[in-house]
């Protein structure tokens, strides 16, 4: 059994926002995967179903990004999951735009949902990390994570959202050996955006 957790902020003020992606992600795979993740369920939106032969939930915590451990923890507890079979989908200052990269454990970076997450359950789950690059100068960190999309960004968006529900797909099918030797390997002339090998 696998958690796919999108984190993000609930509300419609919040919906095109950089730090909602990890809920844009998790949109995709319920798409692909004919599911809907919309029931009211320990302090998130679920549903579950199956990607490819594993069952499979998919939540997006709705008590806001930084109190997004509570919701995983219950979750976890609901299914009798352990953090290593959770799947955090996060935006990431420290990627360029549209970088996706696969990563199990590590340190929060700051980041106040990972940072919640690790006080909640600990550092044993997987992360699909989706680059939102860093603020322009003079910009204030939390602005430009809650702040929306720009043209130039929703332009290539589809597709970086594509990539962060491929990478889940991975770790799920193929473990995260193979998926980081899919999405975290660089070689030359790849697209910043695109599956990188």
């Amino acid at each position: 059994m696998w958690l796919v957790l999108g984190l993000g902020n609930p509300g419609r003020r919040y919906e095109q926002t950089r730090h909602n992606v990890g809920f844009l992600v998790v949109d995709r795979l319920a798409s692909r995967w004919a599911m809907n993740p919309t029931r009211a369920q320990l302090g998130a939106q679920v549903d579950s179903g199956q990607i490819r032969s594993e069952r499979v939930v998919l939540a997006k915590p709705q008590s806001f990004m930084n109190r997004s451990g509570q919701p995983a923890a219950s979750l976890l507890g609901w299914y009798k999951a352990e953090a290593d079979q959770a799947i955090v989908v996060h935006d990431d200052l420290d990627l360029p735009f549209g970088t996706v990269r696969v990563k199990a454990g590590g340190g929060h970076g700051g980041h106040n949902g990972l940072r919640d997450l690790h006080r909640a359950i600990g550092r044993d789950y997987l992360r699909v990390r989706v680059g939102v690059s860093r603020p322009p100068k003079g910009w204030d960190t939390a602005d430009y994570v809650l702040g929306r999309w720009t043209g130039a960004e929703l332009e290539e968006l589809d597709t970086v959202v594509d990539v962060g529900a491929d990478a889940a797909e991975a770790l799920i099918s193929s473990g995260v050996v193979a998926a980081m030797n899919v999405f975290n390997v660089r070689s030359q002339g790849d697209r910043p955006h695109g599956v990188e090998t």
